[in-house]
């Protein structure tokens, strides 16, 4: 028995006629010999009027309430898409995540899957032809609904996909695969056929939307074969997949940014030792994801700790680093909003050297001053003003060749 779990966003349920074409994908799997499991979203625009009645409601909604009210959107959608293929003649049923179950830690709006019953699902696959299954939702042990935070239906659809065996899982989106960059910063940006697991992570990371983190790091760690697709053309799409050694033959596959970053320093700290952990552990038990640090060589026993995080963060962050102060003896906080991330991604880095200096050359080259830098195996990350953003990633596509296909590094 050959099951395809296939998952479809928000703008690919909106509507009748959007669910006819997702209709339309469906029936082409069974055609080809397949069972289907079909994950969906709340359509287009329902979360964010669900959280808005949420509020007129109460100024502090109850976290697990919320969480109960927030997966009605999902079951709407399964519940009208089951109808509209049992119309058409097709075996199909709808399930909540509390049916299955999805069982997830209790973390409120923000849920981990613990495990999924893969048993249950193969036995009612066996006796539908289609199974739609309401994603971004699982319960508790003791049976509260749970949702799994935004995007959370990728990752709904990759876990089910490794229960059931880490069967293909197919994403359906409104753009047509993963590309090399932003299509809309660079018109040279080019359609990937295939990129690995850890590429994938990184994009992620840096704020790509195409497939949620959470997803991919399921994905990679059940080798759950993922490919991203238009719900709205026939094309192949990207596969997102385990590495090969073809594949690092490309010394970089793709350039990403991420705009949502705010840079913050406190100004002469003293220099001595614990000094780090007393200012990343207060962020840290305030749930502030620290990602990029430089700290100043010392002078006079002082020195500057200059950190990036999410923009979104910065008021709560400033509020922590004032609590503080005077604990690290710090003379000034500053802080920047007007800054952004370029990253420059590719599992040929393991074998190719060169590839930052490459890189900061061709930012030189265009006068775009690097105010941070860190890296990984896979990846090179600039910090550097938002202004320059565009300007940036098209300087990068340009200087790897990623117009062209499978670039190698003479």
């Amino acid at each position: 028995m050959r099951i395809l779990v296939q998952k479809f966003g928000g703008t690919s349920v909106a509507g009748l006629e959007r669910m006819k074409q997702v209709q339309g994908k469906v029936v082409a799997a069974l055609n080809n010999g397949c069972k289907v499991l079909v994950v969906l979203s709340a359509m287009a625009g329902e979360t964010n009027q669900l959280l808005t009645l949420s509020e007129q409601w109460s100024e502090t909604p109850d976290s697990a309430e919320l969480d109960a009210l927030l997966a009605t959107g999902e079951q709407r959608s399964i519940c009208l898409f089951t109808m509209l293929l049992r119309d058409a003649g097709i075996k199909a049923r709808s399930l909540l995540g509390h049916q299955i179950p999805i069982i997830t830690d209790s973390s409120h709006g923000q849920a981990r899957i613990l495990s999924i019953d893969g048993e249950r699902l193969k036995k009612l696959i066996e006796e539908y032809d289609v199974l739609v299954v309401a994603g971004f939702q699982g319960c508790t042990k003791d049976g509260r609904i749970t949702t799994l935070g935004r995007g959370g239906s990728d990752t709904s659809a990759v876990a089910i996909a490794a229960a059931l065996g880490s069967v293909q899982c197919d994403i359906y989106t409104d753009v047509d695969g993963v590309y090399t960059t932003d299509p809309n910063l660079c018109s040279t940006a080019r359609k990937l056929d295939r990129v690995t697991y850890e590429e994938m992570l990184e994009m992620a990371s840096m704020g790509a939307k195409v497939l949620q983190i959470r997803s991919v790091e399921f994905a990679k760690k059940y080798n759950v074969p993922v490919r991203v697709r238009s719900t709205f053309t026939d094309t192949p799409g990207t596969l997102v997949t385990k590495e090969d050694p073809s594949m690092e033959a490309v010394l970089v596959s793709s350039i990403a940014y991420d705009k949502d970053q705010a840079r913050v320093t406190m100004k002469r700290v003293v220099d001595r030792p614990g000094i780090a952990a007393t200012l990343f552990g207060a962020l840290a038990d305030a749930e502030i994801v620290v990602d990029m640090i430089i700290q100043n060589t010392s002078e006079d026993n002082r020195t500057d700790m200059t950190f990036t995080i999410p923009r979104k963060d910065l008021k709560k962050t400033l509020g922590v680093l004032e609590h503080i102060k005077h604990e690290v003896e710090a003379e000034e906080i500053l802080s920047d909003i007007k800054v952004a991330k370029v990253s420059a991604i590719g599992v040929g880095m393991r074998n190719h050297a060169g590839v930052a200096a490459k890189a900061f050359n061709a930012l030189h080259n265009e006068n775009i001053n690097i105010l941070m830098i860190s890296t990984s195996e896979i990846k090179i990350t600039c910090l550097i003003e938002e202004k320059y953003t565009e300007l940036a990633v098209r300087t990068l596509h340009d200087t790897f060749h990623l117009d062209k296909e499978h670039y190698k590094e003479a």
